[in-house]
């Protein structure tokens, strides 16, 4: 069973629930004005954790198929037979379920748009067969991260300052365009709809970058908004540092490193907005 467990956990990179899970206390944090009740951090926590592992799983579903064919995927666990389709299944409804039952631990409205939430990041894994804008929908379905976090403390969209969705919108709709650039040619080949199969490797990086300076932007935006001070644009130029270390060691004619941009600066990325917020927070209650 553990095995099991682990193959699952593997198979949806559960680590990578980092990248999400920060903004969405972000959002609780600015609710709050400071550090939210342990009720709402716990239950926030396991909220993201079920949406997450349904989306994910679901992801992997729906797109075997194409694993299989891709000589990058085709050792993922539901192509490779380690983890059985009905599995995977479990796994998404339990994990469905997880998600609504948290959400109604919080609030009424936290759990009104809980099925519009669930219902985007699904959507998205059928996006790649019709629109090279995916990578837009894959970071919609992220941006309602923060404001989750803020209905999960207030009951209430009064006052959300929304440039921080927009922020994570382009963050992800960026690092996602770059990303997909290792299956550039199979996408292509496949008749499956990306910005780098449909416009070339080249212009898409630029458009990621176009991408990660908008996300900068709107990320200054709500620290003007919400009045944060010197801590939290302090985070902002840490964050500026990665996004430009993000397209200097990852290159159109070289890959090799697009793992350490994709997994370690994006990570780095997300948590250090959201220290530099809570930091922010916290000296302005002093």
């Amino acid at each position: 069973m553990l095995k099991k467990i682990a193959i699952l956990a593997e198979m949806i990179k559960f680590e990578l629930t980092i990248f999400a899970m920060p903004f969405a206390f972000t959002g609780a944090c600015l609710a709050a004005g400071g550090v939210p009740g342990a009720t709402v951090i716990v239950w926030v926590a396991v909220a993201m954790v079920g949406a997450r592992t349904a989306a994910m799983g679901f992801n992997r579903i729906v797109d075997w198929r194409f694993d299989q064919a891709n000589p990058r995927t085709a050792n993922r666990a539901i192509p490779s037979g380690e983890v059985k389709m009905a599995e995977a299944w479990a796994m998404v409804v339990l994990s469905a379920l997880l998600f609504f039952f948290a959400c109604a631990r919080l609030n009424p409205l936290t759990l009104q748009i809980s099925p519009f939430a669930l219902a985007l990041t699904l959507f998205y894994s059928y996006t790649k067969r019709f629109t090279s804008l995916c990578h837009i929908v894959l970071g919609l379905a992220l941006a309602i991260s923060p404001l989750g976090g803020w209905v999960a403390v207030t009951g209430s969209l009064a006052g959300y300052p929304f440039v921080l969705s927009a922020g994570v919108l382009f963050w992800v709709a960026g690092f996602d365009t770059i990303y997909a650039c290792l299956d550039a040619d199979f996408d292509k080949d496949s008749d499956l709809f990306s910005l780098p199969s449909r416009l070339g490797r080249q212009r898409a990086f630029r458009l990621a970058v176009f991408f990660h300076v908008l996300a900068f932007l709107l990320f200054t935006a709500t620290g003007v908004v919400m009045g944060l001070n010197h801590w939290y644009y302090l985070g902002l130029a840490l964050t500026a540092g990665a996004l430009f270390y993000q397209h200097l060691i990852v290159t159109p004619r070289d890959l090799s490193r697009i793992k350490a941009s994709f997994f370690s600066m994006n990570g780095f990325i997300s948590l250090t907005i959201f220290i530099a917020t809570l930091l922010s927070l916290l000296t302005m209650e002093n």
